[in-house]
């Protein structure tokens, strides 16, 4: 035998078919490359299994005087390989940057952002690879928030509460429901066509868009079940409305969907709740517009900051931008606009009653509900670097349909 080794392990009858190799690969870590561990045990297949264990970790192994009638099996001297990193060695492997890398190359694959990276293995495309066409640096926040505030429909909302409606305010009501439902579908499937192109060493945005999904899963499930809560059948879906959310969910540039759906459609789609729970008939629609609304502003969020970081670094961002707006409006621009039936089931809700004062103040304030999501989308467009008048212009462009 050569020096005095400077550490030693008992294993007992630990074999490396139970796991001794991580009692040794524990002792191991706390020595220097060249340190020696003597490593003693019971099982009779460990004159065996260590040093094939050992060959395959670059360990080497001594043998004991052949007259040591100890349980001694061997002495491990250590290597240099990097294969005890779990208990605390020092990482000399190829580690992936902890911070984000304006472009991850393909064999970085589905390899956890600052693990290391073993050789091999497939080289993963992903074709949003780069950071500027997918990141924002509220991203991080924004999911820890989301995650945060998801909220159980089964709990959140006063289902059971006790309340009649006329039945054609609560047709009004269902139309308005089925309305909803139709706008959250699309806005479900234009981040799922996303998330599995987005490469993921930015993981913190396909957690937030993921959560942002189950968010819209959960909108059509609390808007389905108001619409028929009080056993009514949904109400009408026109070819015009559905035509306009098609031309979202086709949409294949990730920033121009972005800037369609969350900028411009959900951002009217949030004044939209705001003016349901204001004049909601009843508790239950008041309280599920409520929750969706504060869903759907965080949704807002992150692509006016998405887009806003791309302004930085893309000089044409906002002529590609113009440029899908005016084609959104022509392909709609044969298109009946926002279904009827459900303009007038927002003129019932906002009216209260049917007396001509009041339907007339009810149509006054579905006017202003639509000046404001004019004025609205106006101010994300200078937000994101257009003159005020061509921000008019362009805002005046967007669908009738609203989304």
């Amino acid at each position: 035998m050569n020096a005095v080794p400077a550490a030693e392990i008992h294993l007992g009858g630990l074999g490396f078919g139970r796991g001794a190799h991580l009692l040794v690969q524990r002792a191991l870590a706390g020595l220097p490359p060249g340190g020696r561990l003597a490593v003693s045990g019971r099982d009779p297949a460990l004159p065996v299994h260590l040093p094939a264990w050992c060959r395959s970790r670059g360990h080497r192994v001594e043998w004991p005087d052949p007259a040591d009638r100890s349980e001694l099996v061997a002495v491990v001297v250590r290597g240099t390989a990097d294969d005890d990193r779990w208990f605390g060695a020092e990482r000399a492997g190829p580690a992936l940057p902890t911070a984000l890398s304006s472009r991850p190359p393909p064999r970085w694959g589905l390899g956890a952002r600052g693990a290391l990276l073993e050789a091999g293995g497939p080289e993963a495309r992903f074709d949003l690879d780069e950071r500027d066409l997918v990141w924002a640096d509220v991203a991080p926040k924004l999911y820890a928030q989301a995650a945060a505030r998801q909220w159980d429909p089964e709990s959140e909302v006063p289902w059971d509460d006790a309340f009649t409606l006329p039945a054609d305010v609560e047709a009004a009501v269902v139309q308005v429901m089925t309305y909803l439902v139709e706008n959250e579908q699309a806005a479900l499937v234009v981040p799922a066509r996303f998330v599995g192109r987005i490469h993921p060493h930015f993981r913190e945005v396909t957690q937030l868009l993921a959560v942002q999904m189950a968010d819209e899963a959960r909108h059509m499930e609390v808007f389905s079940r108001r619409a028929l809560l009080r056993g009514a059948e949904l109400g009408t879906s026109s070819a015009g409305g559905r035509q306009s959310l098609f031309t979202l969910v086709a949409e294949s540039d990730f920033a121009l969907a972005s800037f369609l759906l969350s900028v411009l459609g959900e951002g009217s789609f949030v004044d939209l709740l705001s003016f349901l729970e204001r004049n909601a008939p009843d508790p239950v629609t008041r309280r599920i517009c409520w929750l969706a609304m504060q869903d759907e502003r965080r949704h807002v969020v992150f692509g006016m900051a998405h887009l806003e970081h791309q302004a930085t670094v893309d000089p044409r961002l906002r002529d590609r931008l113009r440029a899908a707006i005016h084609r959104r409006h022509d392909a709609l621009i044969d298109t009946a606009g926002l279904n009827a039936d459900v303009f007038d089931a927002l003129v019932v809700l906002a009216a209260g009653s049917w007396r001509p004062d009041d339907v007339s103040a009810g149509f006054q304030r579905v006017q202003e509900l639509q000046h404001a999501m004019d004025q609205g989308r106006q101010r994300r467009l200078v937000r994101l670097g257009f003159r005020p008048d061509e921000a008019a212009e362009l805002s005046a462009l967007h669908t009738r349909n609203f989304m």
